[in-house]
Order: structure tokens, then sequence, then C-alpha cells
């Protein structure tokens, strides 16, 4: 795992954030190994392109942007279309148990752009969450196993 997120052991080392091993996210990858891996892409695009952001919210985005506890490939009735209900409910969830500030829970609200079109990413650190999501989740659905 990349230095950077190992020190985010709040986020995961906690009971909540491990339990998201038991929903599979993409293909054979399950949401906590999802998020890591969105949190690595992003740093690496970071990295890569020399930007200027807050990697402390980009990373905190990045790891609880699926914080839901549900498999959706059988959401729950109350759940709705999880493509565009999930951001919402993974949001408040980060908040409820992180106390996340209001500019990373815009940026997990916004992370399912453009699919969800009237959730506009405001920050870089959101706009890279939406791109390292959309390139992981690809590898994953697509990956041979």
């Amino acid at each position: 795992m990349i230095k950077e997120i190992e020190k985010y052991k709040e986020i995961l080392n906690n009971e909540r954030f491990k339990s998201l091993k038991n929903f599979t996210a993409h293909g054979k990858t399950n949401i906590m190994e999802h998020s890591i891996l969105v949190a690595k892409c992003g740093i690496k695009i970071i990295d890569k392109l020399k930007l200027k952001v807050n990697k402390d919210e980009y990373i905190k985005s990045a790891l609880l942007h699926d914080f839901y506890f549900y498999d959706w490939h059988k959401a729950p009735k109350h759940t709705g279309l999880h493509g565009f209900t999930h951001s919402k409910i993974a949001a408040d969830n980060a908040k409820e148990i992180f106390g996340i500030n209001d500019r990373v829970y815009a940026n997990i609200l916004s992370h399912m752009w453009p699919l969800n079109i009237t959730k506009i990413p405001k920050t870089k650190e959101g706009f890279i969450l939406c791109v390292a999501d959309k390139i992981c989740s690809l590898k994953e659905t697509f990956a041979k196993s």
C-alpha cells in the first residue's frame, strides 16, 4: 500500500470500513479493496501530473466514496437506483462516523459524475476522484480472473 494511505489508520482500522470486504464492488473486487485502489490511482494521477491539491482531502474522499453497507448488485429497495443514490448514502455515513469536512462530503457526493449529471465536482480533488473511480471500476469489471 502507498505510504500516504497507510497513515489513515482511523479509517483503515475502523470496523465499519473493514466490513466493506463483505460487499462486491465490481467483478471480484470488494468495496474495501476498490476504495483503496481508487485512493492509490488518484495519488498516481496527482503525482504524475504534479497537481497542487489537498492530498489529505483526496485520500479521505477516495477511501470513503463507497462507504455504504450493502451489496449493490442486490440493493435494498429503499436505496433507489444505486448509481444515483449511493454517493449520498456514503457521504452521510462518512460524515456520521468520521466527521468529514464539507469539501470531502462534496467530493464523495459528486463522485458519480457524469452519470449523476446534477452532482458536478466542485474541487480538483473531487474531479480526480471521479476519474480514478472510473479507471478502477473499468479495470475491476473487465479483469480476467
